[in-house]
Order: structure tokens, then sequence, then C-alpha cells
């Protein structure tokens, strides 16, 4: 088994797993860390306190620093305003600084201290009280996104990249134009918040901010093209179907054009295929066909395809099984869970025919992969013209309700809900991370060799 042969599979158990979960997050942000608002949430108590004299209670070996409740966030059953507590803190504290302490385990609670300065008081002090709606609470956040104070400004960030993209749609009013193209002009901004700030342009720009984001596009300095993934997927939510020829010139049918290029605008397509809720998939898909003539990057499309129910491709499938060699067998397993997915009788055919070229691949996708599930179009269907691949859709949809079940789904007679608890595919992908994590251990330790 080859190493890139492993990465593919990791690769389409990720996206199998985790591309239901695709709308819960901000698309191309990550987060730095747990924001304090989570940290809040998971602790039993939460203070400001004061930092007392050394001389009340100080100990340099343990790091011991006393100190003294002043104000309760959280945990009001658990202790008391005057308290005084022991914090672990190693480093030099001066008397009277003021802490955000968290507890958990009581009644002997154990304490972790995050130092606070006048403005993180106030700020820490108004995280319990917001709303619980995304929208309405990013709100709150948005003011803090460029603070001075690096804590406040990070934290105001990891908020942003832990919510949804609905919730951007929703404070969209609030959202300042001009003062996103003010944070994008910033020498040294970070790629993450670039992929922030475009995202939330695609929210209240307009056609008229193209040019601007079609040079970034075709520039060839490094930091004009930070954050390629996100500045594509704004570009496509302003410009709408019109704008895939671009993306295609410079990144899907340009041969010349990186990986990593390659990669974020297939990143890009995914999200508006996904909830962008502006191109529709018919023409989505157009644009990932052409990934297909790359031979090299082509496993990376056909997962979409399959999720999409584009079954326009049997033919090409067949063509990339056949013509796969050694330097690039990773594609047959995609291949093979395209063809159990779909539910036209010519892709049972290929199945026969392609089982008999290489039973391996259809067994180790048979065994790891249970068959892709449709997901829902939340595209607009009015955005785009008809096309060939249209009528593979359309018949797709028309086979599942006239039987209840994907027709494929009915072939393999095993069926897995995503919108259902299932203990079963827990302990499935829980077994499939176990087994990632020792692959890659013998890989480290083997150099590569399977």
């Amino acid at each position: 088994m080859s190493l890139r042969l492993v990465a593919t599979l990791a690769l389409t158990i990720s996206f199998a797993t985790f591309t239901d979960n695709f709308a819960q997050a901000c698309p191309f942000c990550s987060a730095v860390g747990q924001t304090i608002r989570q940290e809040m949430s998971i602790m039993d108590a939460v203070v400001i306190a004061t930092s007392l004299p050394h001389q009340v209670g100080f100990d340099p070996d343990t790091g011991e620093v006393r100190m003294r409740i002043e104000e309760i966030l959280k945990g009001d059953d658990l202790v008391k305003v005057g308290q005084e507590v022991d914090v672990i803190l190693y480093g030099e504290v001066k008397e009277g600084e003021r802490f955000m302490l968290s507890g958990v385990d009581p009644p002997d609670l154990q304490w972790s201290c995050l130092p606070l300065s006048e403005r993180a008081e106030i700020y820490v002090r108004k995280i319990p009280t917001l709303p619980e709606d995304e929208g309405q609470r990013l709100r709150f956040y948005y003011d803090y996104l460029q603070d001075d104070e690096t804590m406040l400004s990070r934290d105001a960030y990891d908020e942003f990249a832990i919510s949804s993209y609905s919730a951007f749609k929703e404070m969209g009013r609030i959202i300042e134009h001009d003062k996103l193209m003010e944070w994008m002009s910033i020498p040294d901004l970070s790629a993450d918040r670039k992929r922030l700030y475009l995202t939330m342009l695609g929210v209240v720009g307009s056609e008229q901010d193209l040019p601007f984001l079609e040079a970034m596009m075709r520039s060839s300095q490094k930091s004009s093209r930070s954050g390629l993934d996100a500045l594509i997927g704004c570009y496509l939510t302003l410009s709408g179907e019109k704008g895939l020829s671009l993306v295609n010139d410079l990144f899907l049918d340009n041969k010349k054009a990186s990986y990593a290029d390659t990669y974020a605008a297939i990143m890009a397509i995914r999200f508006h295929g996904t909830e962008g809720d502006v191109i529709a998939r018919s023409a989505l898909v157009e644009s990932l066909h052409l990934v297909l003539d790359r031979e090299d990057l082509a496993d990376l499309v056909i997962p979409d395809l399959s999720r999409w129910s584009d079954w326009s491709q049997v033919e090409k499938m067949k063509e990339l099984f056949l013509e796969a060699d050694a330097d690039n067998n990773w594609v047959r397993v995609p291949v093979v869970n395209y063809l159990r997915a779909c539910p036209l009788p010519e892709a049972d055919e290929a199945l026969k025919e392609l089982e008999k070229v290489d039973p391996e691949s259809i067994q180790r996708a048979s065994t790891f992969f249970s068959i892709p599930v449709p997901a829902q179009d939340t595209s607009g269907d009015d955005a785009s013209i008809l096309r060939p691949s249209d009528r593979y859709v359309a018949a797709s949809l028309r086979d599942d309700e006239a039987s209840g079940v994907f027709a494929a789904v009915r072939r393999e007679k095993s069926f897995v809900n995503p919108h259902k608890s299932n203990p079963w595919h827990l302990f499935y992908v829980v077994s499939l991370a176990l087994s990632s994590v020792m692959i890659g251990q013998y890989l480290i330790l083997s150099g590569g060799a399977l």
C-alpha cells in the first residue's frame, strides 16, 4: 500500500465524516484556541480576584499566590465574595493585580488564572451576559477584532472562527465595508485574519470590489495571495456564476497551477456547493469536472461529485480507474465509492467490469467506507442555466422520490442516516481515527515504508 494511498484513505474518511459539519463554523477560518466564553462554560466557577500582599500569602517554592475573590461570574454556590484562595502562578505578581480565576473539581477547587487589564476585566464581565444567538453575540466581539490588546483581539477572532456563516450573514448590517478594506490593507495581517475578513466581505461587499479581489488572485506576491481559498470564495460570492470562468482559467483548468492553489479553489467551490447559496451546484460541478483531467488531483473532487449527486461522470470514472498506474492508483478507491453511490445502471455495470481489473480496490472501498450520502442542495437553482449534468441529478432525485430510498443504498442493503444518532457509526469513526494514528506512528518509525 503506497503512502499516497494511505493519505487518500484518510482524506476520504475525513471528508465523509466532517462535511456534514461544514456549516457549523466559519468556512475558511481556524480558531487559535479555546475562547474565554468556551472556557467559562466548562468551568465550575469563574471569578475576578485580586492578588494580596506577599506577606499575607506567597510561597516561592510552590508558586502559590493568595488572592481575594472580588466578583463571581459563575459558581456563586461554590465560592463567596471576599473569600481568599491560593492559586499557583509562577512569575512576579504585584499586590493588587487583577485576574480571572477559573476553578474546577469542587469542593476543593483547582484554579487557573488569566491576568486582566482594566479593559480586559470589562470584557470578561460582559461575556456571561451575551445572548445565545450567534449573530447577536458576534456584534459584541466585532468591536474587538483589531483591538490593541492582543488577548482581546485573539479571543474575538476565535469567536468568529467558531461561528457559522449564517451568523455572519445575520450580522451583515453591523459589518462596516470600509473598515474591512482598511484591515485587509494592514501589511503584516495574518492569513487567518485575512480569511475571516474576506469571508465577511462576501457578506457586505458588491461587484465594485471584484477588481480588487481579482488583482489579488492574479498577483504573484505571496502576501497578496494569502488566504487564497477565502479570497476565491469571496470573489465567487460577489461575482456569482460568471466568476467561475476566471477561477477555472487560473486554478482548475490550469495544469501549471500549484497543488496548493488548486486545492484552495476546490475548497472555495466546496463552500459554495455546501452553504454559499449563490451559485447552483450544476455550475459548480462543471468546474470540478476540469480537475478530473488532472490525474494527480482528480481524487480531491470525486467525493464532492458523489455528495452533490452529479452522476454524469461514470465513463470518466471508469477511465480514471483503468488508466491508473502505480504512481496514481490512489484514485481507484474514490472512483469505486462514486460508482457505489451512483443510482444509474451504468454504475453497476462499471463496478462489475472494474472488479475484474482490481478486486482489491473494490474490496478496500467496500470495507472502509459507507456509501456517500447525497448532501442537501442549498444553492439557488435560478442562478444557473440548465446543463447536461442536470438530467443526471434530476434522474437520481426522481428515483429517490419514487422509491423512498437512495438507489445505490438498495444495492448495498445498508444505509447510514447522518441525521440520526448511531452509536455504531460513532464507534466506526473512533476506530478509524485510532487506526489513522497507529498508521501515522508506524510511518514515522518506519520512514514511510508499508
